[in-house]
């Protein structure tokens, strides 16, 4: 693997896709988790998911390490007809690190790798998600700028709570990304965005928020989630209700909702924006 992403790297020529015969793949939603393991940093963390599996399989989930999926965007078809164009076609949408974050400090040294990995497949998004804003900025590519050369990553920040939402979106909002979303999952309180709508205008692109999942999941209040929607509503954002959680709070009553129905239910309510 990592032979194959140095040639790519110290040879550009290698990384132009072959045009002999035009590409008709359609483009496909995929998951990179180029490396797995993390640290538990705030309250959104207590009944990581991640935590649970690996635990349960035996392993430590606190060791940060590389994957054996590390260079996927760069992987090429090595035979038929897309011989030497890449398995993953152009357009396509690459959910990043999901089983560790990109900005964890145990994978500073092999973050420059995946930086170049992106720039090579800017024809496809990257989309990530962090609780360690306070990182990024320091942890960018030199040629990074003021965000447009890598419009096609897209950076998200997690905020399960008031007090991380005043923690980490101060930072987050002014740091030079050409697109900002909120991750409000798992939603433990009611959160006010408002001051950042106003102290940020235009900024804040899109919020996500959501329950929290798993045998210990704490309780959502759909009242909350209905606030944030109207929130967004009123600041002109997008919104979306990602999933119920297992316990949810409706007009007083509270619901336990099988896994395989939390986004079935949440895509109900209708509060898409």
């Amino acid at each position: 693997m990592a032979g194959e992403f140095r040639q790519l790297t110290l040879f550009p020529e290698l990384n132009k896709v072959h045009e002999e015969t035009a590409d008709t793949r359609p483009p496909m939603t995929t998951m990179w988790n180029l490396w797995h393991g993390c640290t538990k940093v705030s309250a959104g963390c207590a009944h990581c998911y991640m935590y649970r599996r690996d635990l349960q399989n035996g392993m430590d989930p606190s060791v940060v390490h590389r994957t054996q999926s590390f260079n996927l965007p760069v992987r090429r078809v090595r035979g038929g007809p897309w011989r030497s164009r890449y398995k993953v076609p152009s357009g396509s949408l690459f959910y990043t690190c999901f089983s560790s974050d990109f900005f964890h400090e145990d994978a500073d040294e092999w973050r420059p790798q995946a930086w170049e990995m992106m720039r090579i497949r800017n024809d496809c998004t990257f989309f990530m998600i962090t609780k360690r804003p306070e990182r990024i900025l320091s942890h960018l590519p030199e040629d990074w700028g003021d965000g447009s050369t890598y419009a096609h990553v897209q950076i998200a920040v997690t905020c399960e709570n008031q007090a991380m939402a005043d923690i980490r979106l101060p930072i987050y909002l002014k740091l030079p990304l050409a697109y900002k979303a909120i991750m409000v999952e798992p939603m433990l309180e009611r959160i006010d965005l408002r001051p950042y709508f106003e102290a940020f205008p235009g900024a804040i692109r899109s919020v996500s928020a959501g329950g929290e999942s798993g045998p210990d999941a704490r309780t959502c209040d759909f009242a909350w989630v209905q606030d944030l929607h109207d929130q967004c509503a009123y600041f002109h954002a997008g919104f979306s209700y990602h999933q119920t959680g297992a316990r949810l709070i409706k007009d007083g009553k509270e619901y336990h909702i099988p896994r395989r129905y939390q986004h079935i239910q949440a895509a109900k309510a209708r509060l898409d924006i």
